[in-house]
């Protein structure tokens, strides 16, 4: 399947954008999704190409803002194994409902290369959403996919899991966001990326597909 590309007019200007995984500090990371409305053929190709993009880049979990579509929508797949079908989940608006214990482990993000922080989360998790059948599910999980549905969850509401890991976090982090930053900015000033302007256009014909 092709990838996604999705054209826009900005001031007179077509800018055609595709789909990817984004890079910090890209500002769809600290966008606040929007809920899903409608489950469409559109909405279950973005599922499909969320998956091939997670597994060509060695994910378990990725939200749909980390591929720039500000949607309430993840997939995972906690063995990060494409063979494992049976494994691969699709989560629409989720809610975490309950938490209960804490646990430390180790996170990496597909949108942060290199970095691998400690990261405190709830142990065990009750939570809902909508599969792509359109059915509300409830889960209460545990461990692993327990966290993997934490640190998604987070990104559709614009937190990234460095922001979880503390003090000790944030100084061993700093080193590579700036790197990240420096190449992002001058992508920016090179035109590689979206302006101010092209992202608020982008987000409000986005999510205006689900009014």
């Amino acid at each position: 399947m092709p990838v996604r590309e999705t054209t826009i007019v900005v001031e007179g200007k077509t800018v055609t954008r595709k789909m990817e995984t984004v890079i910090y500090p890209h500002p769809m990371l600290k966008h606040v999704s929007k809920p899903i409305r409608r489950i469409d053929e559109q909405i279950r190709e973005i599922v499909s190409e969320m998956f091939q993009i997670m597994y060509k880049d060695g994910g378990v979990g990725l939200a749909a803002n980390q591929v720039n579509l500000p949607y309430q929508l993840f997939v995972m797949n906690e063995t990060a194994d494409p063979e494992q079908k049976e494994a691969e989940l699709c989560f629409i608006n989720p809610v975490i409902t309950k938490r209960k214990g804490r646990e430390e482990g180790e996170e990496g993000c597909l949108s942060f290369p290199d970095l691998r922080l400690q990261v405190v989360r709830s142990s065990e998790i009750t939570f809902q959403a909508i599969n792509l059948d359109g059915e509300l599910v409830t889960h209460h999980w545990k461990g692993w996919p327990a966290r993997i549905v934490q640190h998604e969850t987070d990104h559709l509401f614009g937190r990234c899991f460095y922001e979880r890991a503390g003090m000790a976090g944030a100084i061993a982090a700093q080193d590579i966001l700036r790197s990240l930053e420096l190449i992002y900015n001058g992508n920016a000033e090179r035109g590689f990326t979206q302006t101010e302007e092209e992202f608020l256009a982008y987000c409000q014909m986005m999510e205006a597909k689900q009014a």
